[in-house]
């Protein structure tokens, strides 16, 4: 079984160090041998700062690779149009098991980050600063070098700064999550689409990327943009952190050159020279088979071209002698635990969709794959973030790409290979309770309360999926694919709506005498809408 990776694993560098420059000196740049490095930065106006990052192509490198100079100029109108100062955010909440390019960049060069996030606060006329972690490791070097800045989150201070410590879960990454518990609620989805560039924290403007974007931006703001673009390709200029491990001989963060063939990467990291496949991304991300490997080059446009994904940087190959649907149970297992439970996307969609890749394994034959597809197709944008869509990407890709051994497990007695867990957990399920400046944690999880649909009533209305997304979702055939859940704490006003609005009157609720720690067990029942249409004609 493959150990979770440490917080700050084996550093590799190919090429000229940018990000990395001083980590054959010291295991972490304080202030005075940052300067030495890197040398002093001088202020930039907002437009000037946009155009830079505009010439040099940066994009967001948390895994979305939004062009950061359009979230840019969005805070800065936002700000002027409103007459408020913005405020910006540093993402640091490196939540997925295989990451830890951004850990390692704060735990060993954070003024490098500081000093793009700085740029950035400056220019935009900010007063808030606001770094969101997850690990004590991240916490101590953070408020470190905030420290050997002289800043403080004190009143009187010219720029408020702070960190902010969330708990290490997947759906705290999301931005939607760390603005929430900036704002001092938990640290999950609100459940509802914002744009932080109009509303974030405390309802101003907010600019927020991840920790290696603003990396990215203060060695761009030093060298200039054509010695930048010396580096790496033409259309994706200067070096990209990656994390790798999985089937590798040794886990490393490595700093390369855009344009690097990938098989070169995994050659560095001691990879079989033939894997049998290799995600690409993370959990959020794709797999590509060893034959496309060898066509791939480390760079966002090649990897999608591929049908791989940069995503948040993380490389993981797994060898033949693995049975690579189950090394996928095993992701899609933690990613369902991992759920929020705020929406039925999330609450009753991934655990359902794992359930389903579970069926695969035990022989379920091609009704429990295409239960499985329909699942990962019900999922994809009705959650309260990427979380299920990036779920049901994975899942997608990992039928897609591994036929054969699905065709075996499907049609056959299996593939014959063990599960090996080579790709690297933490431990799942946890409730995101005990959050730091966080409500009380029962407003988000299960009532008492469960809703039923009456068969013999449903019409396929779908008002019910209007109401109450979180619960309801609809099939091909327009009837709500659950006969029964149970509802979320916070949702059940809407739910009792819902019930009272049914102009078939299918919907009732009754209280559920059942311990809660039960109700993960009420999964999607994809075949009851469309098995009881009829008598709900």
């Amino acid at each position: 079984m493959n150990e979770a990776l440490p917080d700050v694993p084996e550093v590799r560098v190919v090429g000229l160090p940018q990000l990395t420059s001083g980590f054959d000196l010291v295991e972490r740049l304080d202030l005075p041998m940052h300067l030495k490095v890197h040398g002093p930065l001088e202020p930039m106006g907002g437009e000037q700062l946009a155009q830079l990052a505009e010439r040099i192509n940066l994009r967001g490198r948390g895994g979305a690779g939004f062009p950061f100079h359009k979230k840019l100029r969005s805070v800065a109108e936002s700000a002027i149009r409103r007459g408020v100062r913005p405020v910006v955010v540093v993402n640091g909440s490196e939540d997925e098991p295989a990451c830890r390019k951004d850990t390692v960049l704060i735990n060993r060069a954070p003024h490098l980050i500081l000093d793009g996030a700085l740029l950035c606060a400056e220019a935009l006329g900010a007063r808030t600063l606001v770094v969101g972690v997850t690990r004590e490791s991240t916490q101590r070097s953070m408020e470190a070098a905030l420290a050997e800045r002289g800043l403080s989150n004190g009143r009187r201070s010219a720029l408020r700064a702070r960190v902010q410590r969330n708990p290490v879960r997947m759906v705290t990454g999301a931005a939607a999550s760390l603005i929430r518990s900036i704002d001092g609620g938990p640290a999950i989805p609100p459940g509802r689409k914002i744009s932080a560039s109009v509303t974030g924290v405390g309802g101003a403007p907010t600019l927020l990327s991840n920790a290696e974007t603003f990396a990215q931006l203060a060695i761009a703001a030093r060298i200039g943009p054509e010695r930048y673009g010396n580096t790496g390709l033409y259309d994706e200029p200067g070096t990209v952190m990656l994390t790798v491990s999985g089937a590798v001989a040794r886990p490393m963060v490595i700093e390369i050159p855009t344009g690097v063939p990938l098989r070169y990467v995994l050659q560095l990291a001691g990879a079989p020279p033939v894997p049998q496949g290799v995600l690409t991304g993370g959990y959020h991300g794709k797999w590509i088979d060893a034959a496309t490997v060898n066509e791939a080059i480390v760079s966002r446009n090649s990897l999608d071209a591929v049908g791989g994904s940069l995503g948040a940087g993380a490389i993981l190959p797994i060898s033949q002698e693995t049975c690579p649907l189950g090394e996928s149970l095993r992701v899609a297992q933690w990613l369902a635990e991992e759920s929020a439970g705020q929406c039925g996307p999330c609450y009753l969609g991934l655990p359902a969709a794992a359930r389903g890749m579970e069926d695969i394994l035990n022989g379920g034959g091609p009704a429990a794959l295409e239960a499985l597809k329909q699942v990962a197709r019900n999922v994809k944008r009705r959650g309260a973030c990427s979380h299920p869509d990036g779920s049901a990407m994975f899942l997608e890709s990992t039928i897609k790409a591994f036929t054969d051994d699905l065709a075996a497990h499907v049609l056959g007695n299996g593939c014959g290979r063990p599960v090996e867990g080579v790709l690297p957990l933490f431990e799942g399920g946890r409730a995101p309770t005990g959050i730091p400046g966080g409500g009380a944690a029962e407003e988000t999880g299960p009532s008492r309360q469960k809703i039923y649909v009456d068969w013999t009533l449903c019409r396929g209305h779908g008002l019910c999926a209007d109401i109450l997304p979180e619960v309801f979702q609809l099939g091909a055939d327009g009837f709500p694919t659950v006969a029964q859940a149970q509802v979320p704490q916070y949702a059940e006003a809407k739910a009792l709506r819902a019930v009272r609005r049914c102009p078939a009157l299918a919907l009732r609720i009754e209280e559920d005498t059942r311990a809660q720690g039960e109700t993960r067990n009420n999964l999607p029942v994809l075949s009851q809408g469309r098995g009881r249409r009829a008598l709900g004609r």
